[in-house]
């Protein structure tokens, strides 16, 4: 391919191997849109480079040394993109064929659309949503919009606080401008991160939905390890402290605090008490840095409180409680297969 394509597919894999042959035909299958699609191998000890360059040979490879972790991967791959547009996309999802053209007719550079996110449903069971976009609670804490409801409930496309990573797309300049993922998040949180950061800069989100992407939901299964628990309640202070505007900071920590308080309580009641104390010290512990982090961020924004304000979410107690239960009925589920 010697032409610049419109859009560059990154997928970011870590001894996924058993996901990719779905995932990469359904990406060339795509209709529609100029695209060259982009693998990063994040350290794999599968096989997988060999296998994809043998059955796939139209895809870019690259290879890492190391597993750099969601962030770090992808902004591997953004940086080799060649297309004015980048879409990020989970190794473990099957997209529909016309997912990526809905994605870019949803971006309106002129109204400030500048990112777009896709209504992600199981594999399982396509009947039920995963995520339909992210939402960002007044009290810190994120979500996923709609997170096991019946797909039918979002059915209407529009503006939402932020992009869902696992399938989403921007322009590589403004991935560029916000200088990519933070690669200290690791994973969990990132594209939260990156959402926030775009909102500051004046940049809007719209849901998509007739972005139709299935995902095999092990995110879902995966909430609840350690691993899991650690980075999320790690960075999600990290995204609390470091992107939040003063007057909506001090307006809320009292609330936060409580916010925490209560996950204590849950995670301890499902055994991750010990996690969760791990990432609440990590979290203080790379704060500082974060304080630095913050004082570009503020410097550099375009926005004030009052206009990330109206699209923080106050329902956290039922928004939360709702999402827990959803997840620990998937988990019941899946030990008794």
């Amino acid at each position: 391919m010697t032409s610049r394509p419109d859009t560059s597919i990154v997928i970011v894999t870590w001894n996924g191997l058993a996901y990719l042959d779905a995932c990469l035909s359904a990406v060339a299958a795509q209709q529609g849109v100029d695209a060259e699609t982009i693998l990063v191998d994040n350290g794999s000890t599968d096989g997988t480079a060999d296998y994809v360059r043998g059955r796939f040979p139209s895809v870019r490879i690259v290879a890492l040394q190391e597993n750099r972790g969601f962030a770090g991967g992808n902004n591997a791959g953004v940086r080799e993109a060649r297309g004015r547009f980048v879409a990020l996309l989970n190794n473990d999802t099957v997209p529909d064929p016309v997912w990526l053209r809905a994605l870019r007719a949803g971006i309106d550079e002129e109204a400030r659309y500048a990112l777009t996110t896709s209504r992600i449903v199981y594999m399982h069971d396509p009947a039920v949503i995963d995520s339909a976009g992210d939402g960002l609670l007044r009290w810190g804490g994120a979500f996923k919009r709609y997170h096991g409801s019946p797909a039918s409930a979002a059915d209407v496309s529009g503006e939402v606080f932020g992009v869902c990573g696992a399938a989403c797309l921007l322009p590589k300049a403004l991935f560029d401008e916000l200088g990519g993922f933070d690669e200290e998040f690791f994973a969990s949180h990132e594209d939260v991160d990156l959402s926030y950061r775009a909102r500051l800069l004046g940049y809007r989100c719209r849901y998509v939905a007739d972005a139709i992407v299935r995902h095999h939901g092990s995110g879902t299964l995966g909430r609840a390890s350690a691993s899991a628990v650690f980075h999320g309640q790690r960075n999600l202070e990290w995204v609390y402290f470091k992107n939040t505007p003063a007057l909506i900071l001090l307006r809320t920590l009292p609330g936060h605090m409580l916010y925490i308080a209560a996950a204590a309580i849950h995670f301890a009641r499902i055994g991750r008490g010990g996690p969760f104390v791990r990432a609440k010290l990590a979290a203080l512990a790379g704060l500082p840095g974060m304080l630095r982090k913050r004082m570009a961020v503020q410097r550099s924004r375009r926005v004030g409180s009052t206009a990330i304000w109206p699209l923080l979410d106050r329902s956290w107690l039922s928004t939360k409680l709702r999402e827990k239960r959803f997840d620990a009925s998937v988990i019941k589920a899946a030990r008794c297969l």
